[in-house]
């Protein structure tokens, strides 16, 4: 199995500016690659005859056309550059996933860059890169200490970020396999909440909403600066400073929320065998513009990415709920199934005066709590 180590490295000055070239030789050459892809199925569409764009077709056209400053950079950071532009075409055409979405150019003013080398080693406890011929000074990186450095050492992601520079370490190692418990549960996903068979799990606490308001402040603060100064707005320390601060805020966020994800997926494979959940278009889910934004927040799409690969390290089974499953329509009492105007939408039901999380059964009058009664038709899955 492969367990990725995030960790905070530290170059010294020599190996910071090599850092920043191979970030944006990363950038240069996924850039190219996407133009030279389009440019590929174009001309396929206007004449079926020509070759469509592939990984290897776009990977030899940019070998074959390199600079000579090129030569001077890890060759391996433009395949795999490539590599990934090929696997982000094969998600654009599955919208169950996270980053579903069609690929598109890097900026150079991205908060993060970084690159991908699968020659890094681990030597001495520190971080040793790939040297390209005729480098002269080179010099092993220093990780932060409390790590586990155990297992064989995959493809490395390094990127900078906030003016810190982390990295990714992917290991294959054996993991214990979890005993079998015997019990099931489904989860249903809300804005703010997941539901399971034990109770319920806040996704949104107290103090991740007080860093969303100020994140709000700090972006007001940068377009008020942005429309009074203009141009000149981003040459500010001032404006450098606020922009610092947002960001900052937004790792934090982000710390939090897959903190949350982590701890409660590994609570369902540790307790679980069995484990429904809904198989929702997330990226479609959001284009609506109906709660676009607490869906975004909530990371439904971050929750089912982790618990499958966890369900696959330790041989626990996931089983998804078509997205037409009728889950919060359907009575878990007496099996009727809402429709028309009985309906239950975001904002509850109108015509009979129902708020978002009741559930009414017009048939038998059960009334259930609408989150309980469809972890309960998932479950009926199993």
């Amino acid at each position: 199995m492969i367990r990725t180590q995030k960790v905070r490295i530290y170059p010294n000055r020599h190996m910071k500016k090599v850092l920043d070239s191979l970030c944006d030789y990363r950038r240069y050459c996924w850039n190219e690659g996407l133009a030279t892809w389009n440019d590929m199925y174009d001309l396929y569409t206007l004449d079926s005859n020509s070759p469509g764009p592939s990984f290897y077709s776009v990977r030899n056209e940019l070998v074959a056309n390199k600079a000579d400053w090129q030569y001077e950079l890890s060759a391996r950071t433009l395949q795999l550059a490539i590599t990934d532009l090929g696997n982000a075409w094969k998600n654009f055409f599955d919208k169950a996933q996270p980053d579903w979405g069609k690929p598109t150019f890097k900026s150079k003013k991205a908060a993060r860059q970084g690159f991908k080398t699968d020659r890094a080693k681990i030597v001495a406890g520190k971080l040793r890169l790939d040297k390209p011929r005729g480098t002269r000074d080179w010099y092993d990186i220093t990780i932060s200490k409390h790590t586990d450095l155990s297992g064989v050492l995959k493809v490395a992601s390094i990127y900078r970020e906030n003016g810190k520079y982390w990295a990714s370490l992917p290991f294959e190692v054996e993991l214990d396999t979890k005993p079998k418990t015997g019990d099931r549960s489904a989860v249903d996903v809300n804005v703010g909440h997941l539901n399971y068979t034990d109770g319920i799990i806040d996704t949104l606490p107290k103090r991740l909403r007080k860093l969303y308001q100020r994140i709000k402040f700090y972006q007001k603060q940068l377009a008020h600066k942005r429309v009074v100064n203009r141009k000149k707005a981003t040459k500010s320390n001032n404006y450098g400073v606020m922009r610092a601060k947002l960001q900052r805020d937004y790792c934090k966020v982000a710390n939090i929320q897959h903190d949350i994800m982590q701890k409660f997926t590994t609570k369902l494979v540790n307790d679980y065998d069995k484990i429904v959940i809904e198989d929702l278009s997330v990226k479609v889910m959001q284009m609506s513009h109906v709660a676009s934004k607490g869906l975004q927040r909530s990371m439904f799409g971050y929750f089912r990415q982790t618990l499958s690969y966890k369900c696959k390290w330790y041989d626990k089974e996931l089983i998804l709920a078509d997205s037409q499953y009728p889950s919060t329509q359907w009575c878990s009492k007496c099996g009727r199934i809402k429709s028309g105007s009985d309906k239950i939408t975001l904002q509850g039901n109108a015509s009979h005066q129902t708020k978002h999380n009741e559930y009414v059964c017009y048939g038998c009058g059960a009334i259930l709590d609408r989150d309980e009664n469809a972890v309960a038709n998932l479950l009926d899955l199993i």
